[in-house]
C-alpha cells in the first residue's frame, strides 16, 4: 500500500494489525516504509537497496515527521557512500548476526528446544559463521543466493543446502518477530529442487546377518579380554573388574535397540531408564528430546525388551540407557568393517527399521507415528518398498 505516512494515517484503521505483517510505502519519500506486525508493533524503515533496510525507530518513539527526516538522512548517507547511520543520534542500531544469535536467539532456542539447541547453534556457526560480524540487514537475498549456489556447485546435496538455509531462516524469523529486521530474506530465496522420495539405504538379509554376527564376535572378544584382565589382577591381589555376562559395552544394545525402534541417534543418547517401561513394553520419547518437539510412545518388541533387560542387569548405573556423550563413530566404523558393510551410516539403522515395517505390510501412517515424523511427506520415501500393494492396485484395472 502507498500513502502519506503521517499522524492521520497512524490513527486510521488502515494501519491496524492484521493476521500477517504488511507495509505502507510513503507517497512523498521513496524508500520510507512503515511496517505493521500482527502483534501491533509498528516500525519505520529506510529502504536503502534491494532487500536491504535500516531500522529507524518505532511508532511512539518517533513521530512520522521525525522518522521521515531520519530516513532522508539515511538515504543521503547512502547516496554519498557513507555509513547509513552516519551523523544520526538515537538511531536504532541494527545488531550483527552474531550478536543477535548470542543475545536473543540462543536464550530463546535453549528454552524452547533444549534437546536440539546445541546442534542447531553449531550448524548455524559452521555454515554462516563468516557472517557473524555483519549487521542483520546485510543478510540479503542476493548474499544467501550466492552462498546457496556456491554450496551446490561444491557438490553438497540439495537437501543439505535446503536444510542449512532453513536453519538460518529460523534465526531471521525470530529477528523479524523481535522487530530487529523488517523481513526475512530467506522467503525470497529460490529453493533447490530435491527428490522427496529418494532411495533409502537399509540392510539386506545377508548384511543384517553379518552385522549381528560381528556384534556377537566383538562382544565375545571383549568378554575374553575382561576375563584375561581379571586373571592378571587376581594374580596381583587387585580387585577384579565387573564381569561382562552379555555385552562388551554399549554398542550392541545401541545397535539392536535402534534396529527395533527406529530412534534417532539424539533420542537414543538422551533416553533415560525412567522412560523405559519393560513391563508395559514401551519407551517414551519426551518432546524436549524429539526433533518434532512432540512426545511419543514407541512399543518394544521381544528382542528390544530382552536387550534392555540384559543391559540393565549387566549393571548400567547411569540414569541414561546409553551413557555416552557424543556418538559411535569409531566403534561403528570398526564394526562395519568387520561385517564387510559399506556406505551405511548410523542413521540408516532408522531407515532399516522403517523399511522392514513397510515391507511387512505395515500402513505408512503407522510407520510415520513410530518414526515421529510430523507429516507424511518424510514417510513417503519408503512407499516404494511395498510393491505388492501397487501391483494389486493396477491389477484391478484388468477386466475379468
Amino acid at each position: 500500500m502507498r500513502a502519506i505516512i503521517g499522524a492521520k494515517l497512524l490513527a486510521s484503521k488502515a494501519t491496524q494489525p492484521q493476521a500477517k505483517p504488511y507495509e505502507v510505502w510513503d507517497a512523498r519519500l521513496s524508500g520510507f516504509v512503515l511496517r505493521v506486525q500482527p502483534s501491533g508493533a509498528r516500525s519505520y524503515y529506510a529502504q536503502i537497496a534491494r532487500a536491504k533496510r535500516v531500522a529507524l525507530g518505532k511508532v511512539g518513539e518517533l513521530t512520522p515527521d521525525e522518522a521521515r527526516e531520519r530516513c532522508e538522512k539515511v538515504l543521503g548517507n547512502v547516496a554519498h557512500e557513507r555509513p547509513p547511520l552516519h551523523g544520526l543520534t538515537g538511531a536504532v542500531e541494527v545488531p550483527t548476526l552474531g550478536a543477535f544469535i548470542e543475545n536473543d536467539f540462543k536464550p530463546w532456542l535453549t528454552a524452547e528446544r533444549p534437546g536440539s539447541a546445541e546442534r542447531t547453534l553449531q550448524r548455524i556457526k559452521t555454515c554462516f559463521g563468516e557472517w557473524y560480524s555483519r549487521p542483520l540487514t546485510d543478510i540479503t537475498v542476493e548474499r544467501i543466493e550466492r552462498w546457496r549456489v556456491d554450496r551446490l556447485r561444491s557438490g553438497i546435496e540439495p537437501s543439505t543446502v535446503l536444510r542449512d538455509v532453513m536453519t538460518l531462516s529460523g534465526v531471521l524469523t525470530r529477528a523479524v518477530r523481535l522487530d530487529k529486521l523488517a523481513a526475512n530474506p530467506v522467503r525470497r530465496v529460490e529453493r533447490a529442487r530435491i527428490d522427496r522420495t529418494p532411495k533409502v539405504r537399509y540392510l539386506d538379509p545377508a548384511e543384517e546377518k553379518r552385522l549381528r554376527e560381528a556384534l556377537i564376535e566383538r562382544d565375545e572378544e571383549m568378554r575374553k579380554a575382561r576375563e584375561s584382565a581379571n586373571r592378571w589382577r587376581k594374580a596381583r591381589n587387585e580387585d577384579p573388574l565387573p564381569l561382562l555376562p552379555y555385552y562388551g559395552d554399549h554398542l550392541t544394545p545401541a545397535v539392536l535397540l535402534s534396529m527395533n525402534t527406529g530412534l534417532r541417534r539424539g533420542e537414543l543418547l538422551q533416553l533415560r531408564w525412567v522412560n523405559v517401561d519393560l513391563k508395559g513394553g514401551h519407551i517414551t520419547i519426551e518432546g524436549s528430546t524429539a526433533k518434532s518437539q512432540q512426545t511419543r510412545h514407541v512399543p518394544l518388541n521381544e528382542e528390544a525388551v530382552n536387550v534392555l533387560m540384559r543391559w540393565r542387569e549387566q549393571g548400567a548405573e547411569d540414569d541414561r540407557v546409553i551413557p555416552i556423550e557424543t556418538g559411535f563413530k569409531t566403534a561403528w566404523g570398526a564394526l562395519l568393517e568387520r561385517a564387510k558393510i559399506t556406505k551405511f551410516r548410523w542413521h540408516d539403522l532408522r531407515h532399516h527399521f522403517a523399511s522392514r515395517l513397510v515391507q511387512a505390510g505395515v500402513p505408512l501412517n503407522t510407520v510415520r507415528e513410530l518414526l515421529g515424523h510430523a507429516s507424511m511427506a518424510m514417510t513417503l520415501r519408503y512407499a516404494h518398498l511395498a510393491p505388492d500393494q501397487k501391483r494389486e492396485a493396477v491389477a484391478k484395472l484388468v477386466q475379468p
